[in-house]
């Protein structure tokens, strides 16, 4: 997977103050001028998918210009350097709470993307112009061109602070996308559309924004239409952005292949997990060392089935990368989820984790056949984006039909709607009689442990024998699974001891019932012998 378009994102977010310091709500100012329209080309999403209808059946441009020799140079604390000037990037009305900020070309990101202001229906450029950057310690023996362009964009906002404007959302790196609620870090990250992921010859493909329609007409939310284009296919967007404690993302997209092609993963996610309660022998096994007990920006998968049935995958930092699908036709809801909101399991003041956003995609049309495919990557430190989530259509997308989805995301920090029964809130996993029991397992053998609580659990607490603990393993035999009440969490540790043949694997589910009624979600986990 490129390191670009994985975490250096986030570093590049993060170094160039993204979502990290807020700035004083200034004085309203007009944007530059730009050349008006024409009477009459008034923009419309329909016009952006006639454009991207166009596109698809053309050949695919890969042309990228080569940056001035000055840029492609810069390393990236220079380029990290150069900062938009707040005062320059008003873009609708006075009363307008949504401002504009774009991000300089150079370093690593050498592919610039048109940005266009709407305003009553017309579309007007936003030009890049030297004036709207303070470049810091960076010096060019000559102009930059006029043309340059931009290397992307971010909305800000007065979401945490009336008088302060907050990154609200933004775009950088093919076509990832990164929005906040109240209270909010930057962690885990969204992408217009995936192709291909999950191949290990590296065949994935990334596709990108080329231009952007931005309409700040309403105070209460604002539309950002963008153009997508990649080798097999090209794509119409409109994200309709609600800011508040949970910002909301509507999406709707119209996309267009080339040819037919198998490989689309509608509405990704991409996050990172390195370490976890959940997965620490293998942390021991690799040397980790370091003084956080925990480094996550995700440490679950959650999934709602057409059903109703909630199912959580605990997530985990693999010695080679693993592949895992989940059948999810007619999905109600997924999402990346960070559960763990206690400093302590951190115990980093500067990252944050504890702040980090949950995504909860829904689908707002029927998505019909398809599966959830969960891809989780080896990484030896925090700096990877290693998990990546995606629907998969059951059906390949056919070449020269229009194929239409939406969805809505929701960056949340927790919400009590997200799985309202019991739910884990702990996975551990040791050696089979480490508790003391005086038995020890051999090769294939192992003990994991779940917590439950919340919703009734805390309800059986005086009654334990009427809950019974529901396990299932796909390889080997269950050698024991029994129930402990856990006072600590108001709720139930089950635990599970498992044989497999060695050099194996088993998908294991477990979840907790009374009165013949599921009390609980079902935990999910894999688990390889290796």
């Amino acid at each position: 997977m490129s390191a670009f378009t994985r975490r250096t994102v986030l570093s590049a977010l993060a170094a160039s103050g993204a979502g990290v310091a807020s700035v004083p709500v200034l004085a309203q100012q007009p944007a530059q001028p730009a050349p008006a329209e024409p009477a009459g080309s008034r923009f419309s999403y329909d016009d952006l998918v006639k454009k991207a209808s166009d596109i698809a059946t053309a050949p695919f441009d890969a042309n990228v210009p080569a940056l001035p020799e000055a840029l492609a140079k810069l390393d990236f604390d220079a380029w990290r350097e150069i900062r938009f000037r707040s005062e320059k990037g008003i873009i609708g009305k006075p009363d307008s709470p949504f401002t504009l900020q774009t991000f300089h070309m150079g370093h690593l990101f050498t592919k610039a993307v048109k940005i266009n202001i709407l305003r009553d229906g017309m579309a007007a450029p936003f030009l890049y112009s030297p004036a709207l950057f303070d470049y810091g310690k960076a010096k060019f023996d000559k102009p930059l061109p006029p043309d340059l362009g931009f290397a992307g964009f971010r909305i800000h906002y007065p979401l945490n602070n009336p008088g302060a404007n907050d990154e609200l959302i933004s775009y950088l790196g093919s076509s990832y996308f990164r929005v906040l609620g109240r209270g909010q870090q930057y962690g885990l990250s969204a992408r217009a559309l995936s192709v291909n992921t999950g191949l290990l010859d590296n065949h994935e493909e990334f596709p990108f924004y080329r231009e952007f329609w931005i309409d700040a007409g309403a105070t209460d939310h604002l539309s950002i239409y963008a153009l997508l284009d990649s080798v097999s296919l090209s794509g119409a967007y409109r994200f309709d952005i609600f800011p508040g404690e949970e910002s909301v993302v509507d999406v709707t997209a119209t996309v267009f292949v080339r040819s037919t092609q198998p490989g689309i993963g509608m509405a990704p996610l991409t996050s990172m997990f390195f370490m976890g309660e959940n997965d620490r022998h293998y942390n021991d096994r690799n040397h980790y060392d370091d003084f956080r007990p925990e480094m996550h920006d995700s440490d679950g998968l959650l999934i709602q089935s057409s059903k109703g049935e909630w199912l959580w995958r605990p997530l985990r930092n693999p010695f080679i990368q693993k592949v895992s699908y989940f059948d999810a036709s007619d999905i109600k809801g997924y999402g990346l989820v960070q559960r763990d909101r206690s400093f302590d399991h951190y115990q980093d003041i500067e990252l944050a984790y504890e702040s980090r956003p949950t995504y909860w995609i829904e689908p707002r049309s029927g998505w019909g056949e398809g599966r959830l495919e969960l891809i989780e990557l080896a990484t030896k430190d925090e700096t990877a984006d290693n998990m990546v989530l995606a629907w998969r259509p059951k059906e390949p997308v056919a070449a020269g039909k229009p194929f239409a989805f939406a969805y809505r995301l929701t960056a949340m920090l927790d919400d009590p709607r997200l799985s309202p029964a019991g739910r884990v809130v702990n996975t551990f996993s040791a050696p089979v009689g480490a508790l003391g029991s005086g038995e020890q397992g051999g090769p294939g053998t192992r003990r994991f442990m779940m917590d439950f609580a919340g919703g009734d659990v805390g309800f059986h607490l005086p009654d334990p024998g009427a809950v019974e603990v529901v396990a299932t393993s796909s390889n080997g035999k269950i050698i024991r699974a029994f129930l402990t009440p856990n006072s600590k969490i108001t709720g139930f540790r089950a635990t599970l001891d498992v044989s497999i043949p060695p050099g194996t694997s088993t998908d294991m589910r477990v979840f907790l019932r009374a009165g013949g009624k599921p009390l609980t979600e079902t935990w999910a986990y894999t688990w390889n012998d290796e």
